[in-house]
């Protein structure tokens, strides 16, 4: 994979480079960044700004994501297993396909997001809220979800 097609507008001090397995980006802003299909398997991404960043394809998988704001994100088809996504903004995220197998959503902000279809499996989820989020399709077993508007 080139990483020189990486786009990473909001912070000079993150190079395309770094954009890798095991990364440290904690307090990145990475916000509107391109990191479709990018390896960032194992990385520190808490604290991170991803606002509007694409990930769509990206390997995420037990990434550290505590704290992150993802809002508005393009994660559709992202490899999220075993991620940390504690107390993480993924309001209006898309997460289409998205595998979340085995996650922390521990107090995750995923209001408006878009589930459809995402694996959900094994998810650890306590007050997570995912009111008014798109769930169609999606694998929940043995996740426990709280807050979602349509089961009134």
């Amino acid at each position: 994979m080139d990483n020189n097609r990486y786009n990473i507008p909001n912070d000079d001090t993150v190079s395309s480079d770094e954009i890798q397995s095991n990364a440290k980006l904690s307090k990145a802003d990475l916000s509107e960044a391109n990191l479709r299909g990018a390896n960032l398997s194992g990385a520190d991404l808490s604290q991170a700004l991803l606002v509007d960043a694409d990930l769509s394809d990206a390997n995420l998988s037990d990434a550290d994501l505590t704290r992150a704001s993802l809002r508005g994100a393009n994660l559709s088809k992202a490899d999220l297993s075993g991620a940390d996504l504690t107390t993480a903004v993924l309001r209006n995220a898309v997460l289409q396909n998205a595998d979340l197998s085995d996650v922390n959503l521990t107090k995750a902000n995923l209001v408006a997001a878009d589930l459809s279809d995402a694996d959900l499996s094994g998810a650890l989820c306590p007050a997570a809220d995912v009111s008014d989020a798109n769930l169609a399709g999606a694998n929940v077993s043995d996740a426990s979800l709280l807050h979602r508007k349509d089961d009134t």
